[in-house]
């Protein structure tokens, strides 16, 4: 079993579905003769040849829509945003387009496209460049949203994606393109829809998707020590969420924490939370907890940086808060 960078991890994913399909295609800024921003797309470009890895101009409405159009007459395109907040300029296409064109054509037109690059807070990038904006893409029928952890499922998610025949965004995170990790050396598929326990656990339910996992299993490793057994749930999958293991979960720990580095409002962790105290109402022994971003536009001073956003402190606040360990609930 290899271990790989989570960057090597979505380049070999790319690699084997270009390799398996011919009408498998990447574009996107300097996708090409820079091999990516985030060097995701190296040594693409040197072994399909420029008609399938094309570097397009600094217009993210333009190539997204280009790709949108290739995806409905045939093509397998992968659009790669060098960052999802330079994605909201290309909203239209992913909202109005590509999610609706299988619903308003009845079923005659589809487009398997996939959307991805880097989501969520960064360092020194300040307001307008350190955004996690899962909620945008969630909130939306027609698309599948996932949002890989681990270089594992960051290979697996993004093979599926591609094969899949709607459209997918695929959140990655940006500060865990170098975080490496063990990916089996056979081929394998991740499916979309189904969430990961990464530790069991009977006191109570730690949930979240992306960089934050890494977080939740820092804070069950703590709350280990106050003798507290934490289950640690990874969605992976935002649309569609796996709600039955969530559930499954709540109804056997009866408490739950979920964090989301998002802004607090209209979140996709508000959503989970909301989804669990309206399921599990009548076996909740606390409220649930929920950790997101401070609800203020990201700060460049790194101490103010890290200060908005969860932490592994934060998590086991709001889990002693939950198992009534520490101040009670207003």
């Amino acid at each position: 079993m290899a271990q790989l960078t989570y960057r090597d991890a979505l380049n070999r994913a790319m690699d084997e579905e270009m390799a398996r399909d011919p009408k498998v295609v990447l574009m996107g800024e300097e996708v090409a003769e820079y091999d990516g921003a985030y060097k995701v797309s190296r040594g693409l470009l040197a072994k399909y040849g420029p008609e399938r890895v094309l570097d397009t101009p600094i217009t993210e409405l333009g190539f997204t829509g280009l790709g949108v159009g290739a995806a409905m007459v045939g093509l397998r395109p992968i659009v790669e945003w060098m960052t999802h907040n330079f994605a909201l300029l290309a909203i239209d296409q992913v909202v109005n387009e590509a999610a609706k064109t299988r619903h308003m054509s009845g079923g005659q037109l589809s487009a398997p496209i996939v959307f991805r690059g880097p989501n969520g807070p960064a360092e020194y990038l300040s307001s307008q460049h350190s955004q996690a904006l899962a909620s945008y893409w969630a909130h939306i029928p027609g698309i599948r949203v996932v949002a890989p952890a681990f270089p594992a499922d960051a290979y697996g998610l993004l093979k599926s994606a591609i094969r899949d025949p709607d459209p997918v965004v695929v959140l990655e995170a940006e500060m865990l393109y170098g975080f490496k990790g063990e990916v089996p050396d056979e081929e394998f598929l991740t499916p979309i829809g189904k969430a990961a326990v990464l530790r069991e656990g009977s006191d109570i339910t730690l949930v979240s998707f992306g960089k934050p996992v890494h977080m939740l299993l820092l804070a069950a490793t703590e709350l280990e020590k106050l003798g507290v057994q934490a289950e640690v749930i990874d969605l992976r999958s935002l649309r569609p969420l796996d709600e039955g293991t969530i559930m499954a979960s709540v109804a056997k720990t009866k408490r739950a924490v979920v964090v989301d580095e998002s802004w607090p409002a209209a979140s996709m962790g508000s959503y989970v939370a909301q989804r669990i105290s309206f399921e599990r109402f009548d076996l909740l022994d606390a409220p649930v907890e929920f950790v997101s971003s401070e609800d203020v536009p990201m700060p460049y001073n790194h101490a103010l940086e890290l200060a908005v956003q969860p932490s592994v402190e934060k998590i086991v606040a709001a889990a002693k808060r939950a198992l009534y360990l520490e101040e009670s609930h207003g």
